[in-house]
């Protein structure tokens, strides 16, 4: 028997855009990863502090990597936010590494809620972040056959290479 108090999810496809405005990240490609329990962002320049007995995270976003030379990346983004949590997340070479974990808001499909987000080193991959399943879960479908449903962010216009006068 079917609920008629059911939730309508969002579809989204393998690789979708999502803002994290708590962080002050507009727009950050992801890899939505329903094998990976857990969400991860690449952050560097980790550092520690305590205040009043918390322990706060340092450390910075580079929402989008350059593409190839002469390209350009965007602007790195400088965070703060406090620790949570550590916990044991296997890498995508299956090594069990320990992780960093905050909470922060995910914007997507119109919607925000506050996900965990492991931080870690993923300057090799292809994705800045990974959105897991728990982060998606009662709130969005995937259809793995598609990319980018929800669209992509504006950019800015382009600036003219020459002038005519």
């Amino acid at each position: 028997m079917f609920s008629t108090t059911a939730r309508v999810r969002a579809v989204i496809g393998w690789r979708e855009w999502v803002g994290l405005p708590a962080l002050g990240v507009a727009a950050l490609e992801v890899k939505v990863d329903t094998g990976a329990r857990t969400s991860a962002l690449h952050a560097f320049g980790l550092r520690s502090t305590t205040v009043d007995g918390r322990v706060w995270l340092q450390f910075t976003v580079q929402p989008r990597r350059a593409l190839s030379p002469g390209s350009t990346a965007a602007a790195p983004v400088s965070v703060i936010a406090p620790l949570i949590d550590e916990r044991l997340v296997k890498n995508s070479g299956g090594i069990a590494e320990l992780r960093p974990v905050i909470r922060t808001e995910v914007a997507l499909a119109g919607q925000a809620w506050p996900v965990e987000i492991t931080l870690t080193d993923r300057d090799e991959m292809g994705f800045r972040m990974l959105l897991g399943r728990e982060a998606l879960r009662g709130r969005c479908v995937v259809d793995p056959g598609r990319s980018y449903i929800l669209g992509r962010p504006e950019r800015a216009p382009r600036k003219p290479r020459y002038v005519v006068v």
